[in-house]
């Protein structure tokens, strides 16, 4: 079975765009393919990539563990682990390590709650 050589049909709105027209045309559909994934990545995380956040900021595998698990238990998964650390560090005006391992210990959870479920960002 050959297939029909219809590639000048399917190329005739493309004929009179002028080169920049072309690319201009080419990353506007880019934009729009890859648009619904960055939404999905924004609004979606996984245990595993927040434990990768932690790590990054200098948390050893099992604090990271312990605080992704508290994130999760609280209900706070959408707002970051890494998020969560650095905004009890700043309300607290502590070191990031230092409040991470405060959490690490279960102090501050009630405040963490209250910060993000308060309607605060």
């Amino acid at each position: 079975m050959k297939r029909a050589d219809d590639f000048q049909q399917r190329r005739a709105h493309l004929t009179n765009l002028s080169d920049e027209q072309l690319k201009e045309r080419f990353w506007a559909l880019t934009e729009k393919v890859v648009e619904p994934l960055l939404e999905l990545a924004r609004r979606h995380t996984t245990p595993s990539i927040e434990r990768s956040v932690l790590l990054r900021m200098g948390f050893s595998s099992l604090e990271a563990k312990a605080i992704v698990e508290g994130v999760m238990d609280r209900g706070l998964m959408g707002k970051g682990a890494g998020h969560v650390v650095f905004k009890l560090a700043k309300e607290k005006n502590m070191e990031i390590r230092e409040a991470g391992l405060a959490l690490v210990e279960g102090k501050y959870w009630d405040e963490v709650v209250a910060m993000f479920k308060g309607g605060t960002k």
